[in-house]
């Protein structure tokens, strides 16, 4: 008996995904995704993101295959032996980050982010921002271009390129990492605990409009922020054996 018998199927609007949907269907049957047992998302990176979050919440495993650019979050693409490299897959669980922010007309927003939670700056003025951790002020004023939050599966991502440390998927940490950071000038971000509860400040906002971004959600012009792992929600990845989300963040600290 199978544990994926039956594969539902998304794609990119890229032709190479289009196509490859097109063929996979073919092969292996499309199933309705709310009777499929797996999802097989056809894409990139960004697809795949916002493939696991369509399905939030559902507990369905999602395979990602690449037909986009970058792929780390995929595995590499083939059509054929499709349902026997989901038998042998192994399983990834991440939790994503839950993100309440406040704007400046008093309404509230949350959205959940996979990858991370950042704060930029809305105008050519840098932002400035007070941090604080689980209640108390760590950072009374922080100007910088802006300031994220990343969770493990994320951390490669825009965490890196902001000079963010890389985290193992199975390290109990967040990456509290600013951007441009002007002062203080030498101050390089923060490691915390992953049940640490972050509050960022808005200071000067009239002046200084910050906006909140958690994964492709954007808030405008916001007060506060506050961010906090949602550990009820379990998003699980396949990835062929060797090709797991710990291997490949194992392999990009070695710069591969």
């Amino acid at each position: 008996m199978r544990r994926f018998s039956r594969i539902a199927f998304v794609a990119s609007t890229t032709p190479d995904a289009i196509e490859a949907h097109r063929h996979l269907a073919d092969a292996y049957g499309d199933a309705a995704p709310a009777e499929a047992d797996v999802v097989v998302a056809l894409g990139g990176d960004g697809l795949m993101l916002q493939t696991l979050h369509r399905f939030m919440g559902t507990g369905k495993p999602i395979y990602g295959m690449n037909r986009g650019s970058v792929g780390f979050l995929m595995n590499e693409f083939t059509e054929d032996g499709l349902q026997e490299r989901l038998e042998r897959a192994e399983r990834s669980v991440v939790h994503p980050l839950l993100l309440l922010a406040t704007d400046d007309e008093g309404k509230t927003h949350t959205a959940r982010a996979i990858n991370e939670v950042s704060l930029l700056r809305q105008t050519y003025q840098a932002a400035k921002l007070r941090i604080s951790i689980d209640g108390k002020t760590r950072l009374p004023e922080l100007v910088a271009d802006g300031i994220l939050v990343a969770t493990p599966a994320g951390s490669t991502a825009y965490n890196l390129s902001a000079n963010g440390p890389i985290l193992p998927l199975d390290a109990p940490l967040l990456a509290l990492t600013p951007i441009s950071a002007f002062r203080p000038r030498r101050w390089r971000g923060a490691l915390l605990p992953d049940h640490a509860r972050i509050a960022i400040e808005v200071l000067e906002s009239d002046k200084r409009p910050v906006s909140a971004v958690a994964d492709h959600f954007e808030f405008r012009s916001v007060r506060r922020v506050d961010v906090a792992m949602d550990r009820s929600v379990d998003l699980v990845m396949l990835h062929d054996p060797g090709h797991s989300l710990e291997e490949r963040i194992l392999l990009e600290q070695f710069g591969y």
